[in-house]
């Protein structure tokens, strides 16, 4: 049987997304599934280098391997009137060239950042570290993701909303594009295909079953958060918009690559239209 390796990072959203196959609840035909976790920049660092046959990824990163890895239509996680959040220590303020600790050089959040403050400091780190970095003034900010967003120390602020810069940065009111999934395109077609559907199918059974998975979850400690801060979290990023990129969803991608793009950061625009999976070759072909 085929075995295939998937990664994903240790939020809530992309467990939750993932265990519809661990815990058994759809097949994946002769597929073999091993599931990683793993921080997002170390995912991001693991895309480019190939290490896995499908991974969660920042959007961010995709135009710099999109000729190696195909973008799935799942497992995608989105921001709507809400991301990630700037914070600093409420008694400090913020010099123009303020040093900011932030989740990895390739995340969407980093790339927001800097077209936002070019004047700022960037240091990077695991997105699990940074609020405490800010607390002991290792940093005079810091980009907080994933559950971080809900909940941080009082003696903090928001500084600045990711959400209000996409908006600014974008010109438009689309959906702001944070983290993805790729897959080798070294891989047959046909598996691919196969693949992508497994993973949609799982997907579409987490948001189904919500209720359920997320108390298997919680039970079990496999979330860093209690059943109720976990539910708000996925309310936000594991819903329908996470099971297929639709076309709202789609536009977000593309203007994220443009902003990118015209910020120098890419060498060439990506047509999505050549990222995904090719999958009405399934039908063609009769995989």
């Amino acid at each position: 049987m085929p075995n295939y390796k998937v990664a994903h990072s240790p939020d809530a959203d992309d467990i939750f997304m993932y265990y519809a196959i661990a815990f058994g609840w759809i097949s994946a035909g002769d597929l073999r599934l091993a599931n990683f976790a793993a921080d997002i920049e170390t995912l991001n660092e693991a895309a480019i280098a190939g290490i896995y046959d499908a991974t969660a990824i920042s959007f961010a990163l995709y135009p710099h391997i999109w000729r190696d890895q195909a973008l799935l239509r799942t497992a995608a996680s989105f921001g709507q009137g809400y991301g990630p959040k700037l914070i600093r220590r409420k008694d400090r303020a913020l010099k123009r060239d303020f040093k900011a600790a932030l989740s990895g050089r390739r995340t969407t959040n980093a790339l927001l950042f800097r077209a936002a403050y070019p004047n700022a400091r960037a240091i990077y780190m695991n997105f699990l570290e940074i609020e405490n970095a800010v607390l002991r003034g290792e940093a005079d900010a810091g980009v907080l993701i994933h559950e971080s967003i809900l909940d941080f120390s009082d003696e903090l602020l928001v500084e600045a909303e990711i959400w209000d810069i996409w908006r600014e940065l974008a010109a438009a009111d689309l959906p702001l594009p944070l983290g993805g999934m790729c897959l080798r395109r070294s891989l047959p077609l046909n598996r691919a295909i196969e693949l992508e559907d497994v993973l949609t199918r799982a997907v579409r059974i987490a948001i189904e079953h919500k209720e359920l998975l997320s108390k298997m979850l919680a039970e079990r400690d496999l979330v860093r958060v209690d059943l109720a801060t976990l539910n708000k979290y996925l309310s936000l990023y594991a819903n329908e918009d996470s099971a297929v990129i639709g076309d709202r969803q789609r536009r977000g991608v593309e203007a994220l690559f443009k902003i990118g793009y015209d910020l120098g950061e890419y060498k060439e625009l990506v047509d999505l239209d050549r990222a995904f999976i090719p999958s009405e070759y399934a039908a063609l072909r009769g995989f």
